[in-house]
């Protein structure tokens, strides 16, 4: 999708709604994320793209327990492709969260004095540089010396692109660095190409009748992932040096400190890079680069905010993809006008029926937009939209790339209001509407062919069983043909080899490949097992969550079955009290093991597999791993937020309310009604001293990001 319809606001969406949002979010930003990272043609703008981010992100945040295991959030960029070695990143290359506003900028700089516990007069000084509109690298550097260069890729894997670089000239990326220089150095940056190299690019690619680029960032991004070394040598890339990896050596004790010492060694940094020390000032520079951003000779789209004192940064750590210490301010979106010739209508997974506007393609800040989610019927009749009219598009930082008006005006005569289909355009079932959902459901299951292929898509997907070779087309055809009909069976296609090796666009070192593919996925983690079942509301951290708490399939598979049959039951009681799962996860598990066909479903693809047990957590290098602690009252030498994000890096689960399950409550001044029932249940009371004294020396483990 490019664009979406006019959305409910977030605080108004019932749960079933956002669940469904959440859902649509995730396979279109993974698209996007595609189209992008791997294929350099994005099909839709940064504005467009951010917007979507920020929905998805303002859903989870009020509906945390409907997070899903393929949620953004917890995700940067794509998979790599094929054409280049895979380098795993020693740090993650993790993407930032978004500012929009002034407003914004003001509530980043409060939620950083919040979590560090700053009084009013403490200043915050911040690092502030455009943000480039480029393609992210990491160059490593040992004993001074350039071994290797990585392109962030999903942000734990990237693509090697080492000879590529090597063909940088040593002003933009040096292959020998000397000085005080760390025995290992991961200096991080951002290529991209000049407008006026742009421009001479496109003008030789005309000359020599091949094909021109849309942009600067598909040319940048295009010239670096040449499999032939000679087509990036001949480019003129440029480089700005702006963060860094793994380092082993001290560092000084502020970011800006840090690209003073790149520049020693020899990389370039942004001219234009400040720093800040208030609101006032981050706004005063984001109008005067916004101004003269036409008159830059590279692509910017926004600028970057990071905290300055790096002690600070490490205390404020990381939420899921994104760091707290840093924010990227964009700049304003455009609108267009454009004609909807046809809305047509999807059905999903689970059996929602989405319509989607089809557009006469319309470019929009550069980018070609043709297809746009309406999303519900409820939005159709909102915004009046027929068929034939004209629309206006707009990429607002602040919603969903939107349709947000009608041009009525130009309407044509006898236009006619859409009239939403009851019954599943896939299989002819029917399609039902329950009380207090937006979304219109088929209700075939997995009679009807779109559901049943798309939990087959869904099974093999990167973040469930993630089978290479195994795409969406070839579970189309396999499915149609009738060889796949079950998750089960796909493993057992080794049954169908011959006929495989025979196959249009196969042959035997294909075939052979998938056989591999499934052989080694034979084995799978526990959580990827209960996310790739696609039940609702089971998204990637909630199979986690549920996995840890269960342990083996066996527990989770007897404990569900007990939970589907008693109202009631402790095993309910005991999951919708976990952190983040609630009654939604609650009902949807018992819902699917109520269903017999999914219980025989279940057990033979169990039968196929080693569906590995969680490892218990080793507690010996912290003294709270696996303790349940509740904080309560007024912390006095940390924020709330900068507590509980310590306690679970330490391993141990932070809930909100007391039971007899809990290990430690630590109470601060003003502690109420937890303290008094840690005392009536025997359950250890903490100060926020005797807290601080028990966790020091508790060796942190690595972030999950």
């Amino acid at each position: 999708m490019s664009s979406g319809g006019h959305q409910v606001a977030v605080d108004d969406l019932s749960p079933l709604d956002a669940a469904e949002e959440l859902r649509y979010l995730a396979a279109e930003i993974l698209r996007h994320d595609q189209a992008y990272h791997q294929n350099d043609a994005p099909e839709i703008s940064d504005g467009e793209y951010d917007a979507l981010r920020q929905r998805n992100d303002a859903i989870e945040a009020l509906f945390p327990h409907l997070i899903r295991p393929d949620s953004p959030s917890g995700r940067v960029g794509s998979t790599v492709a094929s054409g280049f070695g895979k380098v795993v990143h020693a740090k993650p290359m993790l993407s930032l969260g978004n500012a929009f506003s002034e407003h914004d900028v003001s509530e980043f700089l409060d939620r950083i004095r919040r979590f560090l516990g700053l009084g009013a007069g403490e200043v915050v000084e911040i690092a502030a540089e455009p943000k480039i509109d480029g393609l992210s690298i990491s160059l490593r550097y040992e004993n001074g010396v350039f071994v290797q260069a990585a392109t962030r890729g999903d942000g734990s894997t990237g693509e090697n692109v080492t000879q590529n670089v090597m063909t940088f000239d040593d002003r933009q990326v040096p292959k020998m660095i000397s000085g005080d220089v760390p025995e290992v150095l991961e200096v991080r940056g951002e290529i991209f190409m000049n407008k006026s190299d742009f421009a001479s690019l496109n003008a030789r690619q005309e000359e020599r009748g091949r094909k021109v680029f849309a942009n600067p960032r598909n040319a940048a991004a295009g010239s670096l992932r040449q499999l032939d070394t000679t087509v990036t040598a001949e480019r003129t890339l440029q480089l700005f040096a702006y963060a860094w990896g793994e380092i082993e050596g001290a560092l000084p004790a502020k970011h800006t400190e840090v690209l003073e010492r790149f520049e020693q060694w020899g990389f370039v940094t942004n001219p234009l890079a400040r720093v800040c020390s208030s609101v006032d000032e981050i706004m005063s520079l984001y109008q005067e680069i916004g101004e003269a951003r036409a008159g830059l000779d590279y692509d910017i789209d926004g600028i970057v905010y990071k905290v300055n004192r790096l002690d600070w940064q490490q205390r404020l750590g990381f939420v899921s993809r994104a760091p707290r210490w840093a924010i990227a301010h964009k700049f304003p979106a455009e609108k267009a006008q454009t004609v909807l010739h046809e809305i047509s209508i999807q059905v999903g997974r689970t059996g929602s029926l989405t319509p989607v506007a089809n557009l006469e393609p319309v470019t929009v800040g550069g980018v070609v937009v043709s297809r746009a989610t309406l999303h519900n019927q409820d939005e159709i009749q909102r915004l009046d939209v027929h068929e034939g009219d004209t629309v206006v598009i707009q990429r607002a930082g602040d919603v969903i790339p939107q349709v947000i008006s009608v041009v009525m005006d130009k309407r044509p005569e006898h236009s006619m209001p859409f009239e939403f289909p009851d019954t599943c355009p896939i299989c002819g079932s029917k399609a039902v509407r329950e009380d207090g959902e937006v979304a219109w459901r088929c209700s075939g299951g997995l009679v009807c062919r779109a559901q049943a292929v798309e939990t087959l898509k869904h099974f093999v997907s990167r973040d469930a069983f993630d089978i290479e070779g195994l795409g969406g087309k070839h579970i189309e055809a396999f499915h149609d043909e009738g060889i796949v009909k079950s998750l089960a069976d796909i493993f057992r296609l080794a049954n169908h080899y011959d006929s495989l090796v025979e196959r249009e666009g196969w042959g035997q070192k294909s075939a052979d490949n998938l056989m591999a593919a499934l052989a080694a996925r034979r084995s799978v983690s526990l959580d990827r097992f209960i996310y790739a079942l696609g039940i609702r509301h089971i998204g990637q951290s909630t199979a986690k969550l549920l996995a840890r708490h269960f342990g083996s399939v066996d527990v989770w598979r007897s404990a569900m079955e007990e939970m589907s049959g008693v109202i009631g039951s402790e095993v309910r009681q005991d999951l919708v009290g976990l952190d983040t799962i609630g009654d939604a996860v609650a009902d949807a598990l018992s819902a699917f093991f109520r269903e017999s066909h999914n219980v025989e479903a279940l057990d033979d693809l169990i039968a196929q597999l080693d569906v590995q047990d969680v490892a218990p957590p080793d507690t010996s290098a912290s003294p709270i791993a696996s303790k349940t602690v509740v904080f309560t009252g007024t912390l006095e030498q940390m924020s709330r937020s900068e507590a509980k994000a310590r306690a679970e890096s330490l391993g141990a689960k932070v809930v909100g309310s007391v039971s007899k399950k809990t290990d430690y409550v630590v109470a601060g001044p003003g502690a109420g009604s937890k303290a008094k029932k840690a005392e009536e249940l025997g359950i250890e009371l903490l100060s926020e001293d005797a807290w601080l004294k028990l966790i020091e020396g508790g060796q942190a483990r690595e972030t999950d990001r």
